[in-house]
């Protein structure tokens, strides 16, 4: 007897979902939505066990570098967990995100060059055994609405967040969501027009099976010119997403 596979049909079992966005987005919530529609484990970002983010709110230049070093340490075990269970899993922050934080603390003066350069090193390093994500869901929200979000919650190690500070990393993952969707699919969800959680994780799930490896080309009559835009520098996502073995399919934004 033949079997007809449909190529029609995304696959969701094992699927590897990472989320992104500001402090205060709801990265979790949605984690734990998505893993019930799609029956996937969910993988927390290491908050209460995080020994250093505390001093990090208080004294954000002393403690960059110690902190950044920590997240991507607990973020790339974290990886590896996912990548050897072999059944995908929803991840409430990816570790690509963590050179987004370590790049906005530079350039906003609080990193030392001599640390940032050890860090995008060790961060290259770790990307030959990076997993890329099948998709990522990133939640857009403003750095005011995220700032009001951690007043409300209420974190003691959360007090020392600045508006300022949430506005250069908004910026800064403006850049990531441009950059890494050349590589991973990326869904945008506009959280000002937020829903529950379970509508949003079945909106989502609609749009990730829509995902198609398509790219059309069509040539004109007329010579059209071609130009390399030779961008200078590298950051260290840059180097884990030119670096990394892992396959990944089509990338994208979607706007949901």
């Amino acid at each position: 007897m033949n079997v007809l596979h449909d190529f029609n049909s995304m696959k969701m079992s094992g699927v590897f979902i990472g989320i992104s966005g500001l402090i205060g987005a709801g990265k979790t919530t949605l984690a734990e939505a998505l893993a019930k529609e799609l029956d996937l484990p969910v993988f927390y970002e290491p908050v209460t066990s995080n020994s250093y983010l505390q001093d990090f709110y208080g004294d954000m230049k002393k403690y960059s570098f110690p902190m950044q070093i920590f997240l991507l340490n607990k973020r790339f075990k974290q990886q590896q967990q996912i990548v050897w269970s072999g059944s995908g899993g929803v991840q409430d922050r990816t570790i690509y995100e963590d050179s987004v934080f370590a790049k906005m603390l530079y350039d906003a003066g609080l990193m030392e060059e001599r640390d940032y350069n050890t860090y995008c090193e060790l961060f290259q390093n770790l990307s030959n055994f990076m997993k890329k994500p099948n998709i990522i869901v990133h939640l857009d929200l403003s750095p005011e609405e995220s700032y009001r979000r951690i007043q409300m919650r209420n974190r003691d190690c959360e007090s020392g967040i600045s508006v300022e500070y949430l506005r250069g990393l908004h910026k800064a993952y403006e850049e990531f969501i441009n950059e890494i969707a050349r590589i991973i699919p990326v869904i945008k969800v506009d959280y000002s027009r937020f829903r529950t959680p379970a509508e949003m994780a079945s909106a989502i799930k609609r749009e990730y099976q829509k995902i198609a490896n398509i790219r059309n080309v069509t040539f004109n009559d007329k010579q059209d010119n071609f130009s390399i835009n030779d961008e200078k520098g590298t950051t260290p996502l840059k180097a884990a997403l030119q670096t990394s073995q892992a396959q990944s399919p089509s990338s994208g934004v979607i706007e949901e």
